[in-house]
């Protein structure tokens, strides 16, 4: 069991690794989101750069890297504590991506996608949250933060099993957060101009 747990733990590192947010961009021909307006390659830096759909295309896939090591090994009947640990390598290799020199994004949206095979309820509460807080704030840093900072609580009001994954992910979110967080303090944050429907 411990040599499957980390087999998944490298599978899913590997699997976060893909930037979504490089390669969309290089297909429609848009400069590398690493280089251009946030700088993070994530789905709100894609919107800002081109469409809607461009950066749906990339919030989707950003979940599906999240939600594919992780719902695998649930259904190889790995722990839920290890489950945290698959979670959390799935978004590392979107922070720190081995194919794109270490330089990823935020994962937030691939720490959703190992939240899903929690139950589409959470899934559901999560994306609500984020979206408004988004719609009253205008800021996809601090709805990330909120989102992930409610996610432990909603967790233990569903599956308290998978409570202590959860705050390990949410933990690892925040701290990748913290020069938004800054920002948001000092008021140099930027905000999102596109309407969310």
């Amino acid at each position: 069991m411990l040599l499957l747990i980390l087999t998944m733990i490298i599978v899913a590192y590997l699997i976060g690794s893909i930037s979504s947010a490089i390669l969309v961009c290089k297909f429609l021909g848009l400069p590398d989101p690493r280089t251009t307006g946030s700088k993070n390659p994530g789905a709100t830096n894609v919107l800002r750069m081109s469409n809607k759909l461009a950066a749906a295309t990339v919030l989707f896939l950003d979940i599906l890297k999240g939600t594919i090591p992780v719902w695998c090994a649930y259904f190889l009947k790995i722990d839920s504590l290890y489950l945290g640990f698959i979670g959390m390598a799935a978004c590392l290799g979107h922070m720190y991506p081995i194919f794109f020199n270490f330089k990823g994004g935020k994962a937030v949206a691939t720490a959703l996608g190992t939240l899903l095979p929690i139950g589409f309820t959470l899934g559901g509460l999560l994306i609500i949250t984020w979206v408004l807080v988004v719609k009253v704030s205008k800021y996809s840093s601090l709805a990330a933060i909120v989102t992930v900072s409610l996610a432990p609580l909603y967790v233990y009001l569903l599956k308290p099993l998978y409570v202590y994954p959860t705050l390990m992910l949410s933990a690892l979110i925040i701290f990748r957060h913290r020069e938004n967080i800054k920002r948001l303090f000092k008021g140099t944050e930027s905000k999102i101009t596109h309407k969310i429907e």
